[in-house]
């Protein structure tokens, strides 16, 4: 038994717009960024391009709340004043006590 199999794979190419940029930064900033890139393996053109479309780019959409979450809002009624800091705080301490 011969099994014959067709293949098309469908490829689109999409135009990159690469554009040229001088800044002016402090020698030291600069040699900070170099280092830390090259830690990262991560060119430093394509640190900073991440950076500004980080900063630059709208709030895309709220974050939605899981139905499990949505479930369980609710459930617990605490005080007012709860100071979850501090309960939290008596909790480690006498966990490690």
């Amino acid at each position: 038994m011969h099994l014959a199999y067709n293949v098309c794979i469908f490829v689109r190419k999409y135009k990159i717009m690469n554009t040229k940029l001088t800044l002016r930064l402090n020698d030291s900033v600069i040699e900070r960024a170099k280092i830390y890139a090259k830690n990262h393996k991560i060119s430093l053109s394509k640190m900073i391009e991440s950076y500004l479309d980080s900063v630059t780019k709208g709030k895309e959409k709220e974050e939605t709340i899981t139905p499990l979450v949505e479930r369980l809002s609710g459930v617990i009624e605490l005080p007012v004043d709860y100071d979850y800091k501090k309960e939290y705080g008596d909790y480690i301490i006498n966990k490690y006590k």
